[in-house]
């Protein structure tokens, strides 16, 4: 379709056409080997925005020879999956009908199942994750779910235990480069190197973006025979990019948000957060930030603060928009004047380097577990006070502190 955006109409067919992802596609990795066997199965990638989740899954299905569904978690609910399950289900008629014919009807499922691409799967409820659950254990359907937030927590784990999940990277600038690259071609323009180079600073890993801003671009300025960094820059002047809620602006937002309540700026996190409400973003992302933020940057300080953020992300979820943008900026508020303390944080990742660096140091015998007489004999528990002065690290670690007196 010559109305497609670029990004559909340059899609890779083939794994040979990808671009990045080495870690599931490079020879010999998972994703690979499933394609060269023709095997799909349902999973979850795991990503930013604009780095194959779509391509791959089209791919998958493609190798395997499988009737391919797409639907958005945004748009789309049981009604369109019962849609596609019907149709799977729906009964062949035989070619030479006989009145004396007693065979049951045979079905359209494919062997194997159908594969449907499930984008934004973290939309979709719990019960509409819960429907899905019966045609993915039956094998109706082979489920591929795409989501740009934590499984673990936006995915049933009914379902999740039935998926393997494989976390997608942003692009790096090579890989942005030759994605700008192929773009150029398939639009019949020239970049500058300078000007591509930007585009791939541009995306943030984004190979969507870089591709819908290159586009933008060859329209505007593709006669003046070579696209220049100014015409790129001049195309970003268009408000339609300004603000790409899955893109750089997206990341910028709340990276200024984090930062004025780490600054103890509420008049300025109140804004960002306003901003990010505004263009549509998923108020549960905004949450599970300040969750994070009340244990790594506000910590010992102020101890409430973990469960106030705990409480406006239970809000949340259980009252929505428009009315949990007072539940935001309550938290918002609360946090950005909280005292701050990242002690805690600080000393386990002091202790995480020394398990790493020290490996499984032999945990002293008085604090051992000792549930059998022979361990009693061996000293399991020997001496144990429930309140001692005395270092209890491992024997190499002696008297080390990770964390500062008073959490300070």
């Amino acid at each position: 379709m010559t109305n497609a955006p670029l990004a559909d109409r340059i899609r890779p067919q083939s794994l040979d056409e990808f671009i990045g992802q080495q870690h599931l596609v490079g020879e010999g990795k998972p994703l690979r080997l499933l394609v060269e066997r023709g095997q799909v199965r349902s999973m979850v990638f795991w990503g930013p925005p604009g780095v194959g989740k779509t391509t791959l899954a089209r791919i998958l299905a493609r190798a395997a020879a499988r009737p391919f569904f797409q639907l958005s978690a945004v748009a789309a609910g049981k009604s369109e999956v019962r849609a596609i399950i019907e149709q799977l289900q729906r009964p062949q008629q035989p070619q030479q009908p006989s009145l004396f014919d007693t065979t049951p009807p045979q079905y359209a499922a494919p062997e194997g199942g159908a594969v449907l691409f499930l984008d934004e799967i973290h939309r979709f409820n719990k019960a509409q994750q819960d429907y899905l659950l019966p045609y993915v254990e039956d094998g109706t359907l082979v489920l591929i779910g795409a989501t740009t937030e934590n499984p673990s927590f936006e995915v049933i784990s009914a379902l999740l235990s039935r998926m393997q999940v494989f976390a997608l990277n942003p692009l790096n600038e090579d890989d942005l480069l030759e994605i700008v690259a192929r773009g150029a071609a398939a639009l019949g323009v020239q970049v500058a190197d300078e000007a591509a180079r930007f585009l791939a600073a541009y995306a943030n890993g984004d190979g969507r973006a870089a591709l819908n801003l290159l586009e933008a671009a060859g329209q505007l300025y593709g006669g003046a025979g070579q696209l220049q960094l100014a015409h790129i820059k001049q195309t970003l002047q268009s408000k339609q990019l300004r603000y790409d809620r899955a893109g750089e602006e997206h990341y910028n937002t709340i990276s200024a948000y984090i930062k004025s309540m780490r600054a103890g700026d509420a008049d300025a996190a109140l804004y960002y957060l306003a901003r990010m409400i505004d263009v549509g973003e998923d108020p549960k992302f905004i949450a599970r930030r300040m969750v994070i933020f009340a244990s790594e940057d506000v910590g010992l300080a102020d101890p409430m603060a973990l469960v106030l953020a705990n409480a406006v992300f239970r809000a949340v979820e259980t009252v929505g928009l428009p009315e949990c943008q007072y539940n935001l900026a309550h938290g918002t508020a609360y946090l950005a004047m909280a005292a701050k303390s990242r002690a805690a944080g600080e000393a386990y990742f002091a202790a995480l380097d020394d398990v790493k660096q020290h490996g499984n140091l032999p945990i002293p015998l008085k604090i051992r577990n000792a549930p059998t007489g022979l361990m009693r004999k061996l000293g399991y528990g020997a001496g144990y006070e429930a309140y001692t002065d005395e270092s209890l690290l491992p024997e190499a670690l002696k008297g080390k502190r990770y964390l500062k007196e008073g959490g300070e």
